[in-house]
């Protein structure tokens, strides 16, 4: 179900409000790139600072931009379960092709407690699931046991976004579920290193700046080139690094499409805009990168 390039995309935001015009035409840059899919209202679509309202206005108009070019998962996931289950039976009925699924953050909840809540939301909606573990923001992770138990019981949970740093525990994962279950990297440096050990793609952040050096990365790989993708990561690596680890995703991310021209720079707090120093170095990467 899920292989290939998915772009986390970001929310462009003017005056406070959800630029829609702009926002269309990011959808129409990776259209044209050939990535395969697109998720919006995830960590680098800023979903904690999302409200109701927008949150289902920007899945809906994502479908809407998208137009069956490239797939649309809707990110629906939360750390109330009735919330998980409402939104992800609002994108189902908005035309989403699928959910990302992030584990529950801040409570903190049970191996037990994480197959429940999955369940709930499988058994609510007749969408494709992709789990998302992240221990990094989560602080826990979803087990490969669990993962394997899920897959096993719900026929849509069929994909997982693996960033929990480790390309041993894709190993683990594909020896315990099911065939037609796929691993997709959550983190664009392991990209290469997690589709070596079986990962069939990525959900990318680095793919809003550079979306057709991900998918040519990433095409290496599935066709088993893999001197070519590893030429494209050293190439791009500092680069790709630095979006990750200047500041917060996704404040390095927006920062460089605004300084491209291509969004307008505005975060909602907490985020905060990165400094002068740290806004200096990014600029003279994406001008070594020939993008300014």
């Amino acid at each position: 179900m899920f292989e290939g390039t998915y772009t986390a995309i970001v929310t462009p935001f003017r005056d406070g409000r959800v630029d829609f015009d702009t926002f269309r035409a990011l959808i129409d840059r990776q259209v044209a790139a050939g990535i395969d899919g697109i998720v919006p209202v995830g960590t680098t679509g800023e979903s904690p600072t999302i409200d109701p309202d927008e949150h289902l206005e920007i899945i809906r108009r994502c479908v809407e931009f998208a137009d069956g070019r490239l797939k649309v998962v809707a990110g629906t996931g939360a750390n109330s379960t009735a919330e998980a289950v409402h939104l992800t039976a609002e994108a189902e009925r908005l035309g989403a092709d699928a959910s990302l699924q992030v584990c529950p953050y801040y409570n903190k909840p049970s191996q037990e407690g994480l197959y429940r809540h999955f369940r709930a939301v499988a058994e609510a909606s007749s969408l494709p699931i992709m789990l998302y573990s992240i221990p990094g923001r989560s602080v826990i992770e979803i087990a490969v046991d669990t993962i394997a138990r899920l897959a096993a019981d719900c026929d849509n949970v069929v994909c997982v976004k693996e960033a929990g740093g480790s390309a041993d525990r894709v190993n683990q994962l594909l020896q315990a579920v099911p065939g037609g279950f796929t691993i997709l990297s959550g983190d664009d440096p392991l990209t290469l290193p997690f589709m070596a050990c079986g990962a069939v793609g990525v959900v990318s952040v680095a793919a809003n700046l550079i979306p057709d050096v991900v998918a040519r990365l990433v095409r290496a790989c599935r066709n088993g080139s893999f001197d070519e993708a590893l030429e494209i990561q050293r190439r791009h690596y500092p680069l790709i690094r630095l979006l990750m680890t200047l500041d917060t995703n996704p404040v390095p991310v927006k920062t460089a499409l605004a300084l491209c021209g291509l969004c307008p720079e505005e975060l909602r707090l907490p985020l905060a805009p990165l400094d002068d120093t740290r806004r200096a170095r990014l600029g003279e990467t994406l001008k070594q990168y020939d993008l300014l």
